[in-house]
């Protein structure tokens, strides 16, 4: 009986010692001229590109299509596999000619 209480306090203890980590979410951070610039993931609007340059938005790790976007400007698509931690795209998007 002493002997099955021994072990029983043995696993439990181990089992305390064991600690699951959650990983680290995946972020993105635009850096864009012009700083108006609307940004998109996977076809959904997210925040114009000023926002994020000063606080990166949390994204589903993985590959995502990211559109950004500005009046006067061609839009620029870029396909990224975005891992654990912050992904910084910086761009300056080409104005448009008169």
């Amino acid at each position: 009986m002493v002997r099955a209480a021994l072990l029983g306090l043995a696993l439990l203890g181990a089992s305390g010692c064991y600690q699951q980590t959650r990983p680290e979410p995946a972020k993105l951070q635009v850096i864009a001229q012009p700083e108006e610039a609307r940004v998109y993931v996977d076809e959904a609007f997210v925040a114009s590109a000023r926002v994020l340059e000063g606080r990166p938005r949390r994204i589903r790790p993985g590959r995502h299509r990211i559109t950004i976007t500005a009046p006067g400007h061609f839009p620029h698509d870029v396909e990224v596999d975005f891992p654990a931690g912050t992904t910084t795209i910086r761009i300056a998007l080409r104005p448009i000619p008169p």
